[in-house]
């Protein structure tokens, strides 16, 4: 899931994996589909905060190496490797 702050110029984003899960991270175009770490809160969520101008980006959740689309976001966009990316609106 992701969520826009428009006041910060960031785009949050979200994801609850199973309890299993050892490392989560984000990435997308914002980061040259460099993987970003995310943060885990208390209730099993994973977090991150990215800076975002205006505009449209694709992302994909790494959950132990998997790379996943964001199964709260049914926006996607078919990409070279044969699977959808996530899309984001800032």
């Amino acid at each position: 899931m992701y969520r826009k702050d428009p006041m910060k110029g960031t785009l949050k984003f979200s994801i609850k994996p199973a309890a299993s899960a050892q490392k989560v991270s984000l990435a997308g175009d914002f980061s040259s589909w460099k993987p970003l770490e995310m943060r885990k809160q208390k209730d099993g969520q994973f977090v991150a905060e990215v800076p975002a101008r205006p505009g449209t980006y694709e992302y994909k959740f790494v959950v132990d190496g998997q790379w996943i689309s964001d199964p709260d976001n049914n926006q996607r966009k078919p990409n070279r490797f044969g699977s959808e990316n996530s899309v984001a609106t800032a």
